[in-house]
């Protein structure tokens, strides 16, 4: 909950810095209207240097977005990826001696539960840092135990088929915590916040120039607050209201389907 507080709070002040900035911009473009000759020559083509601002700030928010986007869904299909391979290398343990089944299937359970309890235990990072560790020993155990019941086997064909299938469970694994950590840098979001007070602050000049009403100043403050909002959260979708949790389902049924 913190976390979702400290994301309403940076975005509430970045709404707070654009409406200042606005209210600053149009002082100043009275101010400067006032002053201002009947020529009016210093006005000639800011018009296309603003453009320029607010085609920055728009670009910056569509890739800003559009990256988002890509990691939130890019977690969720690793989610599923992660549920197919542990179900897959799971049902190959039925290769191996009859006698080391039992101990594999209950390493298994205890490792798909540790997979779970990682991303579960968050925000809470040093719990989740501990089930990860947990699922990590469990894996070089799964490994050493399948390793050992296909020693003993004379016919190595059924080792073929479950070496590669703990290959990717376990590779899935480490996939999943570099898409944890992978964030667009803190710098593309400082100057995402800088060019919107920038753009208030012209936004601001303008409206003094022509008039304009404070309901669309107000639209656009809350539109470019909104989208960083949303942005913010599906980078972080473990601890906002964009969330991957839903996707947790299909693995909680693999580990319901282990005996």
């Amino acid at each position: 909950m913190s976390h979702v507080l400290a994301g309403l709070g940076i975005t509430l002040g970045l709404m707070i810095g654009m409406f200042g900035a606005l209210q600053a911009g149009r002082r100043l473009g009275l101010r400067r209207l006032a002053g201002a000759s009947t020529e009016g020559g210093g006005e000639n083509g800011t018009g296309t240097l603003d453009g320029v601002v607010f085609a920055l700030l728009g670009l910056l928010l569509a890739f800003t977005y559009s990256s988002a986007s890509s990691r939130f869904e890019e977690r969720r299909q690793l989610i599923v990826q992660e549920a197919n391979a542990i179900g897959t290398a799971y049902l190959r343990i039925d290769l191996l001696p009859a006698e080391a089944q039992p101990e594999l299937r209950g390493l298994f359970y205890l490792y798909t539960r540790s997979r779970l309890d990682t991303y579960h235990r968050l925000p809470d990072v040093e719990a989740a840092k501990e089930s990860f560790d947990q699922s990590m020993l469990l894996q070089a155990k799964i490994w050493s135990t399948a390793m050992k019941a296909g020693a003993s086997m004379q016919d190595p064909a059924p080792l073929l088929l479950v070496t590669p299938a703990l290959n990717e469970m376990f590779d899935i694994a480490t996939s999943r915590v570099a898409a944890f950590r992978m964030h667009q840098p803190a710098v593309v979001f400082i100057m995402l916040a800088a060019l919107a007070v920038a753009a208030s602050l012209l936004a601001g000049l303008n409206s003094a120039r022509t008039g304009g009403d404070s309901l669309h100043s107000t639209i656009f403050v809350v539109a470019v607050t909104a989208a960083i909002f949303v942005i913010l959260d599906m980078e972080f979708p473990r601890v906002g209201f964009i969330r991957v949790d839903e996707f947790d389902s299909i693995i909680e049924a693999v580990l319901a389907g282990m005996k």
